[in-house]
């Protein structure tokens, strides 16, 4: 009896279950303006729609307006004729079921509508811009006025007039100063009289296709030895897909910590000195480096230490010509600068020697011949300057730094003109 009471007990035990309600942060959910603009005219529509990363599986769609849940479900969210009111941040999310309850994807990221019950808007392009890109903005009016003047404005700054009935301003290779609060005035005539209408401000972004990096050094995690730290470069990466890739550098004291790699990170032994990165795009010709930060002790040297290129020519000393007519005073012997022994320079100046006898491009044939810089010079030449074999340069790499990666690396590409592909 005991035995068919257990089986009777366990038989029920799947119907007690309560399905639980889970969430999937691996499938994500996206939102789209199909038609319409994110600024639009009260009285006018737009339509969104919602998709879900995952297509093997049939998701039904929830749709919210910052925090409040709207009653629409479906793929498709249609504002008609919308008012001011309903201007906000619109998200969607997607939902099934399953066996063990409802499934949701993570939210959307937000798309902005915003509802302008006045007579102008200032429509500017709804994604980021990239620097050297060419924008188009339009001063769009309510209805269907023969525009007269048009004036575009930047922070409350006239930037561009013109007449006619072209409500369009186009901004040529544009940089981040050119980021800003924009509006625009319009007038028209009307029954002989003039009606002007300004717009208002709306934003216009625009960003660097390769951010300057942040270097972050971590000396504690679960994957990090304890004689080891990581070293990560964080940037931000705004070129339009499909990207070229990115190659990463990792210095200590403007010493190279390896070869290129493709990852942000990196993990180095735990030395004191200055560390700094590079990101370095070879197909579009860009680099960035971060600003040097320090770990542990940090001596003076290493602080003052120059990056030098070794390709770079030195900089000759000047010639010191002595005079062939006896009946003049002989030249003055010249005084080496005495350096500091630490002081850092941008670009280091070197005593360049010239021997007896060796021809000088310096003074003309005619002139008489250079005399010896004396051999203190040289003496201060070997005491200040540190050896450059195996420094990097600032502004590239030389050929065998990326023997592992693709033949565009090879050579100084950071005075190139970027390249465009899109």
């Amino acid at each position: 009896m005991n035995t068919v009471i257990s089986l009777l007990v366990l038989s029920t035990l799947p119907l007690l279950v309560v399905p639980v309600a889970t969430s999937v942060d691996s499938v994500k959910a996206a939102v789209e303006i199909v038609s319409g603009d994110p600024r639009i005219f009260s009285g006018e529509s737009v339509r969104l729609k919602c998709s879900v990363s995952d297509a093997r599986s049939t998701w039904d769609y929830l749709w919210f307006r910052g925090s409040e849940k709207l009653p629409q479900q479906g793929e498709h969210l249609l504002l008609w004729r919308a008012h001011v009111k309903q201007s906000g941040n619109y998200y969607c999310q997607g939902v099934r079921d399953s066996a063990v309850g409802d499934i949701y994807t993570s939210k959307s990221l937000p798309v902005e509508i915003n509802v302008d019950g006045g007579w102008a808007i200032l429509q500017v392009p709804p994604t980021l811009s990239l620097v050297g890109d060419t924008l188009v903005v339009t001063c769009r009016v309510r209805g269907t006025s023969q525009l007269r003047e048009v004036i575009l404005y930047k922070e409350g700054i006239e930037v561009m007039r013109q007449k006619g009935l072209n409500p369009h301003f186009t901004l040529t290779n544009v940089t981040v100063a050119d980021q800003g609060m924009y509006s625009c005035r319009a007038s028209w005539d009307i029954e002989r009289r003039t009606r002007s209408v300004i717009s208002v401000d709306t934003l216009l972004q625009v960003v660097e296709v390769l951010s300057e990096p942040v270097l972050e050094i971590v000396t504690v995690g679960d994957l990090i030895p304890a004689n080891m730290m990581r070293l990560n470069c964080h940037h931000q990466y705004n070129a339009p897909a499909p990207k070229p890739p990115v190659h990463y550098y990792f210095f200590r004291n403007n010493m190279k910590l390896g070869m290129a790699t493709s990852e942000n990170h990196d993990l180095v032994k735990r030395t004191p000195g200055l560390y700094t990165c590079k990101i370095r795009v070879p197909v579009l010709g860009l680099v960035r480096w971060s600003r040097p930060k320090s770990f542990g002790q940090v001596t003076e040297l290493q602080m003052t230490k120059p990056p030098v290129h070794p390709r770079d020519p030195w900089t000759r000393a000047p010639v010191i010509s002595s005079p062939s007519d006896p009946s003049l005073p002989p030249a003055s012997e010249p005084t080496a600068a005495v350096l500091p022994p630490h002081q850092s320079t941008a670009t280091p100046t070197v005593i360049q020697t010239t021997e007896a006898g060796t021809p000088s491009s310096g003074p003309p044939s005619s002139q008489p011949a250079p005399r010896t810089v004396p051999s203190t010079a040289q003496s201060l030449n070997k005491t200040t300057l540190p050896e450059t074999d195996d420094i990097t340069e600032q502004s590239g790499d030389t050929p065998e730094d990326d023997g592992d990666m693709s033949g565009d690396m090879s050579g100084d590409m950071s005075g190139d003109e970027p390249k465009r592909f899109w």
